[in-house]
């Protein structure tokens, strides 16, 4: 098993596209997906991997994985796979009755990463369509029900932070700080934004002895995110950011606030 070796990533791109049910994204990692989906994924079926312990199903002529290997799975170096796409599904037996029609456009949306339809079947129960490449870097994932996603980037922002150890003790040092999930609210708060294309900047959090402040920049559509994170040393460079995310340390609750 490959174990991944790239560092945290310190800048979060959103781009959310409601009328075709998707998020584009840089930053967020299939481990921190799985971190906090994890309970709501059965079995996935592999469309494009390298993963070394998938099982062949002779109907689809794609390797799946069951919920037993989900931990293995994220534990893998999933970025070194290049493309990395992938869709969930309940039952294994449902993969003997899916339809010619269906494995084409699992072909096709595996190859190209976009949709012929919407790609939620009711043969599968699928939540999610995965697809990757060089996973955290491009990532473009559907959601059948988007509370999922919200409460996604709800956990992955503490867990960031506590990986990065964004807080230090009066002597310098660095600890390590759990933080609550950002609750729903406040993430939705930010989907206008993220409609616009939003960065949270991790890396550019402000602190006191009462809060950590998060800043957010609008930058614009993006699928190149070399482009993207020209745009957004750019803008953060030249604009104030749009809002900011703030971690009351007293209370422990998280809210939006303006620049």
């Amino acid at each position: 098993m490959k174990k991944r070796n790239h560092g945290i990533r310190d800048h979060i791109y959103l781009l959310l596209n409601e009328k075709d049910q998707y998020v584009i994204s840089y930053g967020i990692e299939f481990s921190e997906f799985t971190y906090s989906l994890s309970q709501t994924m059965n079995n996935l079926l592999l469309l494009k991997h390298q993963f070394e312990e998938g099982e062949m199903n002779m109907h689809t002529m794609f390797e799946f994985v069951s919920r037993d290997y989900l931990t293995q799975l994220a534990e893998d170096d999933v970025y070194g796979y290049g493309d990395f796409c992938w869709i969930d599904f309940e039952e294994e037996e449902a993969l003997n009755e899916l339809p010619g029609q269906v494995i084409a456009e699992l072909l096709y949306i595996g190859h190209t990463k976009e949709h012929l339809r919407k790609p939620f079947y009711n043969h599968l129960s699928n939540r999610y369509v995965y697809l990757a490449h060089d996973d955290g870097w491009l990532n473009k994932v559907y959601y059948r029900d988007f509370n999922d996603f919200y409460r996604m980037l709800g956990d992955v922002i503490p867990i960031k932070m506590e990986q990065m150890k964004v807080e230090k003790s009066i002597l310098g040092l660095k600890k390590k700080k759990s933080y609550p999930s950002v609750p729903q609210e406040s993430i939705l708060a930010l989907k206008n934004l993220m409609k616009e294309g939003l960065v949270i900047s991790l890396s550019d959090c402000e602190q006191t002895r009462a809060k950590i402040s998060i800043p957010l920049w609008s930058i614009g559509d993006f699928t190149n995110m070399d482009e993207m994170y020209d745009e957004f040393v750019a803008t953060s460079a030249q604009s104030p950011c749009e809002a900011m995310l703030v971690f009351d340390k007293k209370t422990r609750e998280w809210q939006v606030t303006g620049c």
